[in-house]
Order: structure tokens, then C-alpha cells, then sequence
């Protein structure tokens, strides 16, 4: 999915205290029990983008603190290509004996609907763990846009329809279908462009060639705070405590809601044990006051959920970008 680019080394530090690994008795068969996972074993956990981006970063703070907390070798693994499609692929054919995850965003509910195969079941071949973050979007636009609210972007669209431009960071990303959201809750028409990233898709934001951008809040924030560009509102249904002044898109627009969201998900068929125990010391280390501060940098909300209702969130995840997807028929490369 989007992936934002941002400077991961001076992020990554600090320690945890290492847990207790759960008792025999918790392992579904014998061969589990005396592993003793994860002592002694090197971990791996896969990214489906390049290094530096929000999802990477994110990575490698879950894996150093679970590779202190567990003391064990945690290794982040770059896979990146075909919308994440290639990443996701290595993990559902991975061995499910938990040395093997994967870390996975919002194109794991968008891609079996945007490409023509894939060679991976999202729901069949992956066990969801945990959600790891959400990051929302902001809604920014030139600042000779005349529109000063939301409310008056969306009259300013009725009112010339087919005028407006806005910019993504690739079709079917969470920035390109906030967009497209958008459009249908509010009956209004506007030209995508898509972009190879929202570093470009920004300079001509700022430039003035094109008109706006439901960009990723981490990307977005430093030109809105440096008066290069302004933002109208934030797309999740609640503010952010990083950044509190942006009223939501959905007071204006009710349903409005989306997020960037970064999830941790195993092979199917891996023993419960381990993904119980993933997800307990996930949630435990995303409570640490260092790693929560880290995540703050990239206003990421830290969410640390159970299997199920991760399994139950990327079904409806399914089911939100899958009909908007099938009715503008958006297709990637």
C-alpha cells in the first residue's frame, strides 16, 4: 500500500525486559512444547515495501522489542514489489511455525480486488496476530484552493464538476480511495492522478498543479505546519492526539472513516500458541512509554487488538473497499 518515506535510525533504540515464555501445557503438540519458541530460533519478520517507509519503520520497532523482550534474533526482511503482493506471498507459503511474519497494511483487504490474480488466499493462507497501528490521512489542498472548510470543498466541487484534481500515492492505495470515498459520500466528481509516492504528488500539491491530496498525516503535517500547503480536515472519525487542531472530514461527511493501518499476520495453520503469545508481548511493548513516544514521531495510534477482531476488521475492511472498488472498477498494474 502508500508507503511514506521517513529517516527509521533515530527511532529505533531502547530495551525491555525479557517475559516469560508461556508453559508446555499452552503448545498444541509435543514438537511445540520442547522448542520452547522462540529460544534459540532467529525470527523473521517480513516487510512487503522498500526500507524507510511508515511500514518498515513500524517493523523494526516490533521487532526489536520483541527480539529484546524474547531474547532472540528478530530480523526485518524487506519483499518488496507488486503492491506488497510479493511479501505476503513468501509468508502464506512460509512454514507456520512461527519464525515467519509478516507485517501487512491496508492492501491486504484492497488487492485481491485490484489485480487480476494473486497467488495467495488474504483470509485462507494468513492467520491474523494483532494490529500493530493506525496512521490516519489528511485532507490538504494548494493553498490558492478557494475553499477554506470542508463544506465549502464540497460546493466548490458540485459547483465545477471534473475541475478538481487530486493526487495519490497509486491506485488503490488508503490515499487514493480516501478519495474516491469521499466522491461518493458526497456526490461529487473529481480527477484522480496518480502518483509513484506522494513526494511528487506534494511538490505539485505545492505547485499548484494539482488541487489536493488525502495524504498519509505523517507526509502531510510538516507542509501544512510550514505554511506550504493547507488541510481542510483529517479522515479518521476521531482527531488525532498527534495532531488535535484538524477537525474530522466526518462531521461534514457522516461515515467518512479511513485509516492507514499496519497489522502483524502468520502463515495459516500456525500453532495458536504462538500466535497468542505474538500477540500478548505486542500489545505489552506497544504500552512502553519509549516505543509509544517513537510512534508519536509518525502519529501512529498504537491498537495492540486480539486475533479475532483483527480477523474481523480486515473482513470489513474487505467489504468497504471491495464494493468501492468493484463500482469505480480501479484496477493496478
Amino acid at each position: 500500500m502508500n508507503d511514506i518515506r521517513i529517516d527509521r535510525r533515530a527511532l529505533l533504540s531502547g530495551a525491555a525486559a525479557t517475559l516469560a515464555v508461556p508453559g508446555a501445557g499452552l503448545w498444541q503438540n509435543t514438537a511445540w512444547a520442547q522448542s520452547s519458541w522462540p529460544q534459540g530460533r532467529t525470527l523473521k519478520l517480513v516487510v512487503p515495501f522498500p526500507p524507510a517507509g511508515a511500514t518498515d519503520v513500524l517493523a523494526r520497532l516490533v521487532a526489536d522489542k520483541l527480539g529484546q523482550s524474547w531474547g532472540t534474533n528478530f530480523v526485518v526482511e524487506n519483499r518488496a514489489g507488486a503492491g506488497g503482493n510479493i511479501g505476503t506471498d513468501v509468508v502464506a507459503k512460509a512454514e507456520p511455525n512461527g519464525d515467519t511474519i509478516l507485517i501487512v497494511s491496508v492492501g491486504l483487504a484492497t488487492n485481491q480486488y485490484l489485480y487480476a490474480k494473486l497467488n495467495y488466499d488474504p483470509v485462507k493462507d494468513l492467520t491474523p496476530i494483532t494490529m500493530v497501528a493506525l496512521v490516519p490521512n489528511l485532507l490538504v489542498v494548494n493553498k490558492d484552493l478557494p475553499a477554506n472548510n470542508v463544506g465549502e470543498l464540497i460546493a466548490y466541487a458540485k459547483a465545477n464538476p471534473g475541475k478538481l484534481t487530486y493526487g495519490s500515492s497509486g491506485v488503490g492505495t488508503s490515499v487514493h480511495l480516501s478519495g474516491e470515498y469521499f466522491q461518493k459520500l458526497t456526490g461529487t466528481k473529481m480527477v484522480h492522478v496518480p502518483y509513484r509516492g506522494t513526494a511528487q504528488a506534494t511538490q505539485d500539491l505545492i505547485g499548484g498543479r494539482i488541487d489536493l491530496i488525502f495524504d498519509n498525516i505523517t507526509q502531510a503535517l510538516p507542509h501544512v505546519r510550514a505554511g506550504s500547503i493547507r488541510s481542510l480536515g483529517i479522515t479518521t472519525a476521531k482527531r488525532s492526539p498527534a495532531a488535535p487542531e484538524f477537525a474530522p472530514i466526518a462531521e461534514t461527511v457522516p461515515g467518512f472513516d479511513v485509516s492507514s493501518w499496519f497489522a502483524l499476520f502468520a502463515p495459516a495453520r500456525t500453532p495458536q500458541a504462538i500466535i497468542d503469545k505474538i500477540q500478548a508481548d505486542t500489545k505489552a511493548g506497544l504500552a512502553d512509554p519509549a516505543l509509544r513516544a517513537k510512534m508519536d514521531t509518525l502519529a501512529a495510534e498504537p491498537v495492540g487488538n486480539t486475533p479475532a477482531e483483527l480477523g474481523a476488521f480486515l473482513q470489513s475492511e474487505m467489504k468497504k473497499w471491495g464494493d468501492l472498488i468493484k463500482e469505480i472498477g480501479a484496477k493496478a498494474e
